[in-house]
């Protein structure tokens, strides 16, 4: 049974890293139902190894972790059970925050067309981890985080210029 001292530092722990949250739900989320769903997933997993986090890494570096497993199993979960092919255009993706500029709207639209790992080593390096604590979210070495971003500001810079082709036609 967890206490209350400790359901009150996982909440405190929890809005104070909302960011990230909100982040990996944007990305990961097809549309604001399944954001809800998956922030509601995430949430629950954080919470039910929270009492296991023992402080060992930075809340926000754990909260990665988990949250980026959760989003990614929660992808493979609905892959196994719909197998379609059919995803909703990345031009019906809801913005986080309606205050956002028009440059970082652009970026998160075009991060959300990456493949799920790429999105996972975007997200930690515009938070400003370094290398190596991105390599040990991901699972990787510091070598194939750098050589990952690399090509992945490469296919970054490609879709948004596709993007704002399609936005001046």
């Amino acid at each position: 049974m967890l206490s209350k001292e400790l359901e009150t530092d996982f909440l405190n722990n929890l809005n104070a890293n909302q960011h990230i949250l909100n982040k990996i739900c944007f990305i990961y989320g097809s549309c604001n139902e399944g954001r809800e769903d998956l922030r509601q997933e995430i949430v629950l997993q954080l919470w039910k190894s929270y009492e296991s986090f023992g402080g060992k890494a930075k809340f926000s570096t754990w909260m990665y972790r988990v949250a980026l497993n959760t989003a990614l199993t929660n992808i493979k979960r609905r892959s196994l059970n719909f197998r379609s092919t059919s995803f909703p255009e990345p031009f019906d993706i809801e913005e986080p925050e309606s205050d956002l500029s028009e440059e970082i709207r652009l970026l998160y639209l075009a991060i959300s067309q990456l493949n799920k790992i790429d999105k996972a080593v975007i997200l930690l390096w515009l938070e400003e981890y370094s290398y190596e604590e991105i390599a040990n979210i991901i699972g990787t070495t510091v070598k194939n985080i750098s050589v990952k971003l690399v090509r992945i500001k490469s296919k970054l810079g490609e879709i948004i210029l596709k993007l704002q082709g399609n936005e001046n036609v």
